[in-house]
């Protein structure tokens, strides 16, 4: 039955039960009355989906509490383990891939480390070495987890570089700072991973899973607008101006902060990854005579750099040539940060990846006070920078969370349940849902 506005009854129905979800997975355990204003719908249609879901087992009851002067209410919330999503995080130095449930606890993880003794990331990032970290990677946390594929409810896959889509080859990333022209990845993975050919793939940029996590389970929660940088090697970012929405990657990293400056990885000169990437960093400090440790991962170089700068012993000295490389890098952050303010007006400014978690305590306020000194005033006096909160695994989370919001805009079906062309977008759910 097809109505005026051109929804199905079907329609209707999936739309009731997203909603549900969504209000049970944020603000759960609630009560089938609480249900009814928080989603917008009738009593009838409430007890109708929760009968549904928990039939199904994707809703448990989870306790009761009293109500005024009648019988305890039940309490209802997601179950679990009626789900699992698995998250990759393509970064630097390794490749993480975590297993989790529904309610995004981590069941088992594994790190496939990249080859440090290839400081090249084009040879670092060899495709085919990538794919077989990502198969071995996911046989392993299912293995370990004892959990049987036909569980998943998708796999999603953060990476370096900008992600388009075709009808033919699903994903395909364009990472100009790897190499990567064009690499058809979800086809290479579905054609690798034994997977059952109904498990969905979601791939996307890095900045923006650790984004999407952050706006949803970190220090972005609250927030009406926010951006999110993601700094290690290089550096990127999300902008997200929707709450519950996916956000959108910017290669903020490739801003021009110095005409015919240094020369990036990308190709380009004066980029500010060539000067604010942990990359770019550690190569300054050897450049200006520093001794990073022979042989080391950029993670253990950029330790051993603050420790050289700032060092435990009293009795040493510091290092005056990493202190002024660090704190060159923190003014060229603080610009960059400026133009992100001057650009978009965030209501906060939120530092994640590896490297900002290394050096965010110490550099921070120094980066804030740049930040202002080149900022517009009035946007500047309305921002709020501070650091994420969900630590090293919010790219794998920000991930899983990809098929995770898949699933629930299908109502809590799966994806071979209903027809591609048939699926809402699940922002545009959410984003009605949120306002009640």
């Amino acid at each position: 039955m097809t109505m005026r506005n051109g929804r199905t009854v079907r329609d209707l129905r999936r739309e009731n039960r997203t909603a549900v979800l969504q209000r049970l997975y944020f603000d759960g355990p609630m009560s089938r009355f609480s249900l009814g204003p928080a989603t917008g719908l009738s009593s009838g249609s409430v007890s109708n989906v929760v009968a549904e879901l928990v039939a199904e087992g994707l809703v448990e009851e989870a306790g009761s509490v009293d109500s005024a002067g009648g019988r305890p209410r039940t309490l209802l919330r997601i179950t679990p383990g009626s789900g699992c999503m698995i998250g990759v995080d393509v970064g630097e130095t390794r490749i993480r891939i975590e297993l989790f449930d529904l309610a995004l606890t981590e069941l088992a993880r594994t790190e496939r480390p990249l080859a440090v003794e290839r400081p090249n990331p084009h040879e670092r990032y060899e495709v085919g070495v990538v794919v077989d970290h990502v198969r071995a990677g996911i046989a392993e946390v299912l293995r370990t987890a004892g959990v049987p594929a036909e569980r998943l409810l998708g796999v999603g896959v953060g990476v370096p570089g900008i992600v388009a889509r075709t009808a033919e080859e699903g994903a395909v990333v364009h990472g100009q700072t790897i190499g990567w022209d064009a690499v058809p990845l979800e086809r290479l993975l579905r054609e690798s991973v034994d997977l059952p050919a109904s498990v969905p793939y979601r791939i996307d940029n890095g900045a923006k899973t650790l984004g999407q996590a952050e706006m949803w389970f970190g220090a972005g929660r609250g927030a009406r607008s926010a951006v999110v940088v993601l700094f290690g090697s290089g550096v990127g970012a999300c902008v997200v101006t929707d709450p519950m929405g996916p956000g959108r990657a910017l290669e903020w990293g490739h801003l021009t902060v110095r005409v015919r400056g240094r020369r990036c990885r990308c190709g380009a000169r004066g980029c500010l990854e060539a000067y604010a990437g942990a990359e770019a960093l550690l190569e300054r400090w050897r450049e200006a005579g520093g001794r990073p440790p022979a042989g080391a991962d950029e993670e253990t170089a950029l330790t051993a750099m603050l420790a050289a700068a700032y060092p435990a012993d009293a009795g040493t000295g510091p290092d005056s040539t990493a202190i002024e490389v660090l704190e060159e890098t923190a003014e060229y952050l603080g610009a960059g940060f400026a133009d992100l303010i001057n650009l978009f007006q965030p209501e906060r400014i939120l530092v994640g990846g590896w490297a900002g978690l290394q050096l965010g305590a110490r550099f921070l306020e120094t980066v804030k006070g740049y930040a202002a000194e080149y900022a517009l005033k009035y946007p500047a006096a309305r921002v709020g920078i501070g650091m994420g909160t969900l630590g090293p695994d919010a790219v794998t989370v920000g991930a899983a969370i990809l098929p995770l919001a898949d699933f629930f805009a299908r109502g809590g079906r799966r994806a071979e349940a209903e027809p591609a062309e048939e699926q809402p977008a699940w922002a545009s759910t959410v984003r009605e849902r949120a306002a009640h």
